[in-house]
């Protein structure tokens, strides 16, 4: 679970990153919380980042998808949206998230959608559709990050993404 060995990244994204020594797949991962949830990135480009999630192991008392595990996938998907629009000299960090939650999802793999709906110097806006295995609308997400030089400390960190 979590495992993002599958990630499909444009070959001058990947050149660029490796150039600094940096594993792109273990960088744009879900990170420790999206391995538990059992996100995985199976695309990933600035123009469009693609993710599932399981429905089970992430609900609610009732059964149904919890809203902050749609949270989880959409900020996952649009922060990596993001940081690849920002290139390796910036960093994203979210600054405002909104979903709204259309249906409940009992089972299955929900799968979510990142496309830019602004990509400028400072700041990134992506729309995340999440939708169910009958590609019925979920959760409608759209995240904002604010694109910020990276600093020393941050080079360390995106160098040991163990």
């Amino acid at each position: 679970m979590g495992e993002q060995q599958h990630v499909k990244f444009p070959q001058e994204v990947i050149d660029e990153y490796a150039a600094l020594g940096v594993d792109l797949p273990a960088l744009f991962s879900a990170g420790h919380l999206g391995t538990r949830m059992g996100v995985q990135i199976l695309e990933a480009s600035a123009e469009r980042v693609v993710g599932t999630m399981p429905v089970e192991g992430n609900t609610q008392p009732y059964g149904l998808l919890h809203g902050g595990a749609s949270a989880v996938l959409a900020e996952t998907l649009g922060s990596v949206g993001s940081m690849l629009h920002a290139g390796s000299s910036k960093i994203a960090v979210g600054v405002d998230l909104n979903c709204t939650h259309h249906r409940g999802a009992r089972s299955g793999l929900v799968t979510g959608v990142a496309t830019p709906l602004h990509r400028g110097r400072s700041t990134a806006t992506y729309e995340i559709v999440i939708s169910d295995e009958q590609g019925r609308r979920v959760c409608s997400a759209r995240l904002t990050c604010l694109l910020r030089d990276v600093n020393p400390s941050d080079e360390e960190r995106l160098r040991n993404t163990d």
